[in-house]
């Protein structure tokens, strides 16, 4: 019973979180300098690894089709198929893991190191919000970037899936974008990237969340930098499954 108290009161204190960084939206403008270093920090310092594993992402996405569909379906249709899935699914989702293991376990990590070594108090201390001055920021700039991201990823994706269709399964290159044209839909670019900011605005909120509950010094910040990544990958999943039902 405590157990799932303690589940609910903590989803209460997640979403007046998120009721403060909406509280601090209006700083925006006055606070871009630190916005914009996080932006950097969650986008461009993601982008080599988002890269290295959306293209090899790619490239077994177009084995795997082609494993599948050998002798039921034309092989001229893993282009359409494979790129469909890397849109909809298989960028938004790996991006978003990526970003939950990099991003948000780096946010619980320096929120609770500054709340173990009381900064958090020093700042409560000036009149200075952490919600607004540590949260806000970190929470627009992951929301703002992971959907930037995911277009890297889809791209680099599906030139991966285009490298192994035309150099191993000798699928040419006017059968793979011909298939990939007849599969496209522009909902699923529009579902894509709202998943990838749903994604971006639990893991960076959660992350926050778990930064500011840190306590038991060294020992607790590791806890909860694990429990961030944790935390993050399992509610992207389940984020996925739900969205499903309102954007395909």
């Amino acid at each position: 019973m405590k157990s799932i108290t303690n589940f609910f009161s903590e989803i209460g204190e997640v979403f007046i979180l998120l009721w403060g960084v909406i509280g601090a939206l209006p700083r925006i403008f006055r606070d871009r300098k630190n916005i914009v270093s996080q932006m950097s920090h969650i986008g461009v310092d993601s982008l080599p690894l988002v890269v290295l594993v959306s293209i090899f992402t790619g490239a077994i996405a177009a084995w795997q089709a082609a494993y599948q569909m050998k002798g039921l379906a034309p092989m001229s249709l893993v282009g359409g198929i494979t790129s469909r899935v890397i849109l909809i699914e298989l960028g938004p989702v790996l991006t978003g893991i990526i970003i939950a293991g990099r991003v948000g376990a780096s946010i619980a990590a320096e929120l609770g190191t500054m709340k173990v070594t009381e900064q958090l108090d020093a700042l409560d201390i000036m009149a200075i919000s952490p919600v607004r001055y540590l949260a806000m920021p970190r929470v627009v700039a992951t929301t703002v970037m992971m959907p930037v991201l995911v277009v890297f990823s889809n791209l680099v994706a599906i030139v991966g899936a285009f490298i192994v269709s035309s150099a191993f399964l000798g699928i040419s290159q006017y059968l793979f974008f011909e298939s990939f044209k007849n599969f496209f839909y522009l909902q699923d670019v529009f579902g894509a990237l709202l998943k990838a900011g749903i994604f971006g605005l639990s893991t960076s909120l959660l992350g926050c969340h778990i930064g500011f509950r840190t306590d038991g010094g060294a020992e607790g910040v590791g806890i909860s930098t694990i429990r961030s990544f944790v935390v993050s990958a399992a509610m992207i999943l389940i984020a996925d499954y739900i969205l499903w039902f309102f954007l395909f």
